[in-house]
């Protein structure tokens, strides 16, 4: 794919797309947390590529929200649907969904929606999903106990970039790799000129190191699985409380994990255990042998049957004197016991096993002195072997481990994956249920919208009155203040935008065509000054011009002038799109006006009040067709009228 070719997708953008190992499968499923790993792309920008690339593959041009408010509008509607998401990835895929007008795309949501809808919203796979987060690259951790080794200059940086967590030295010969092996606890030399080489300590000859990673460095997979531990697991736990068919088994995945701990080190592992611990316990373990052999030496010399006393005896050691010949002379026997007991300590205490203790037989002098005090580099040498021994076991079971979890790698993505798009899913379906929703129907010309019931209202959706409307061409919606006309161009955009997205809409039935355009104008505040007049009316000029099967909504146009000047602008408006077959709907007050300056027939429906109770406006939310509604002042003259017996209402109503 030519990414440069996707709409706002430069050449710098193209580059960090090509980076990612599936970014046309991202680009292709909306998939925004793949794209936003991507060098330089946040979640926001993955989600506005992804919009470009599926509006290149479906030929739409972006042009359906033909108004800031429409615009407005919608974001109102996308707001309604992430806010029934639990995880920010669902919350940006949603951003993937727009209204469009390519048949493909429509049809190709529909059958999301549909599927979704069909989900059942259950409380645990909601909190289940509340853990999931798309999957992370842990940062690169160096490892200092292994290194690469090679005698070509060009391989040297080959190896150096596909390996950063270890050290590439430069080798010559088995010289320079024995030298390395006495200082890293393996060593791996991927020149196949030095296969057979007999070194002293773990060298292993693999040529092939570069295509072998879980091998080479497999703290790079167990890294990444520990970092995601409480993704993966959740993404399970989504699986199995939704009853979804897993990309691997949960199983083996929980069993990996527990293999591991939060820092990518082996877990439940005794001899590894063993191992480290003593390692960690060879300074404290030669410390106190040496006070073992020195009690039991005090304990023999008090005891000594010589010619000075043994605590004179003593003293005299202790001050310094030359006792080697007493020593070994009068308790050789207890020496070498000393000795005995000393090493047992160490071995005992480090846990040793056989082939393990050899450092610990030159640990201490043989020779007879007082106090007994151990050979450093001796001690040093123990450790050095045990943490040899302790990093080979590690290594070997870390590489058997990546092994066992390196066939998870690429199936834990989809786990993930799956279950994030579950979120997308169930806020479509939690959406659906919410406001009652259902599929609209596509055909005919206008819009027929049965039960309709807007969810953008500040009440209960409970409480809200469902509204009837249908209108096919040019038609004025009259109606008393506060009667719901604001409400009904509200819910007549929402419907159509929801359409158009491919989504359930909040109605009992819709029917409606397909527009290529949503022009939505708000209601102006106050009457404006010549400057804003005329930039208003160059927007409806261009409203004028352009493509049909647009949808028009404006909502008290007659605000920006004096009235008398705004039924005739209006009617202007009205001929001109009526002459295109637009589909229109204009809230005005000036109904009657409009009508005489119009030069045909302006269809005009009327949301009527049917009285007021408690001063409170009683509203038949449906409009009735072809039906002026009467004004709020009307209502009040008439209750008036009826209630008194002043002439002067009746007088005053016969003016309406």
């Amino acid at each position: 794919m030519e990414f440069t070719a996707i709409p706002g997708v430069g050449e710098k953008t193209a580059a960090s797309l090509a980076r990612l190992d599936d970014a046309e499968r991202a680009l292709r499923d909306g998939d925004v947390a793949a794209l936003a790993r991507a060098p330089g792309l946040t979640a926001g920008r993955a989600a506005a590529i992804a919009r470009g690339a599926i509006r290149k593959r479906h030929g739409d041009d972006g042009g359906f929200l033909a108004t800031s408010h429409t615009r407005d509008l919608y974001e109102d509607v996308l707001g309604l649907l992430q806010a029934r998401t639990e995880t920010t990835y669902a919350e940006k895929r949603l951003e993937t969904l727009f209204p469009s007008t390519a048949e493909s795309r429509i049809e190709e949501v529909r059958a999301f929606a549909s599927e979704a809808m069909a989900r059942e919203v259950d409380d645990a796979v909601l909190d289940a999903l509340s853990d999931v987060a798309p999957l992370k690259s842990p940062p690169t951790q160096r490892v200092r106990e292994r290194c690469l080794a090679t005698a070509d200059a060009e391989r040297y940086a080959e190896t150096d970039e596909a390996y950063p967590e270890l050290s590439v030295e430069i080798v010559e010969d088995g010289r320079d790799i024995a030298e390395l092996a006495r200082s890293y606890s393996t060593v791996v030399v991927i020149d196949e000129t030095f296969a057979g080489i007999d070194v002293e300590g773990d060298v292993r000859v693999w040529p092939d190191a570069l295509d072998r990673p879980a091998d080479i460095v497999p703290e790079r997979l167990l890294n990444f699985f520990a970092a995601n531990r409480s993704r993966l697991l959740a993404a399970a736990e989504v699986h199995e409380a939704a009853g979804m068919d897993p990309a691997c088994s949960l199983a083996d995945l929980r069993d990996g994990l527990s293999r591991v701990d939060d820092d990518g080190e082996l877990v439940g592992d005794d001899e590894l255990t063993r191992l480290t611990n003593a390692v960690d316990d060879v300074s404290a373990a030669v410390s106190t042998a040496e006070s073992v052999a020195n009690d039991h030496l005090r304990d023999a010399i008090r005891e000594q049957d010589v010619t000075i006393e043994g605590t004179d005896f003593l003293s005299l050691v202790e001050q310094g004197a030359r006792v080697d010949s007493l020593l070994d002379r009068e308790l050789a026997d207890q020496y070498d016991d000393a000795l005995a007991k000393a090493r047992e300590h160490v071995v005992d205490s480090l846990s040793l096993k056989s082939g393990e203790d050899g450092p610990v037989e030159r640990l201490f002098p043989t020779d007879p002195t007082f106090p007994v005090e151990h050979r450093e580099d001796v001690a040093s040498r123990l450790k050095t072997e045990l943490g040899a021994a302790r990093d080979q076991r590690a290594a070997r079971l870390k590489a058997e481990l990546a092994t066992d979890l390196g066939d998870l790698r690429e199936p834990v993505e989809a786990l993930v994956r799956d279950a994030l798009e579950r979120d997308v899913e169930l806020a479509v379906a939690r959406f659906a249920r919410d406001f009652e929703c259902v599929m609209p129907e596509f055909g005919g010309s206008g819009f027929a919208i049965e039960g309709g019931r807007s969810p953008l209202l500040d009440v209960d959706f409970a409480d809200v009155d469902p509204v009837d409307y249908t209108v096919e061409g040019v038609t004025l919606l009259s109606g008393v203040n506060s009667g719901g006309k604001t409400s009904t161009l509200d819910l007549v955009g929402v419907v159509v935008l929801l359409a158009h997205m491919g989504l359930p809409v909040p109605a009992e039935r819709v029917r409606l065509e397909t527009f290529e355009e949503l022009h939505y104008y708000a209601k102006s505040q106050g009457t404006l000054d010549a400057g804003a007049f005329e930039a208003t009316l160059r927007d409806f000029a261009d409203l004028t011009e352009g493509a049909e099967n647009r949808l028009v909504l404006v909502d008290e146009l007659e605000s920006i002038t004096e009235p008398g000047a705004s039924a005739k602008i209006i009617a202007g408006i009205l001929e001109e799109l009526d002459g295109q077959d637009a589909t229109a709907v204009f809230v005005s007050h000036l109904a009657g006006g409009i009508r005489e300056a119009a030069d045909f027939h302006v269809a005009v429906d009327g949301i009527e009040a049917v009285g007021l109770e408690d001063g409170q406006l009683v509203v038949n939310r449906s409009p009735v067709k072809d039906h002026l509604a009467r004004s709020t002042p009307e209502l009040i003259v008439e209750k008036l009228a009826g209630e008194s017996g002043n002439a002067f209402y009746d007088r005053l109503l016969k003016k309406f």
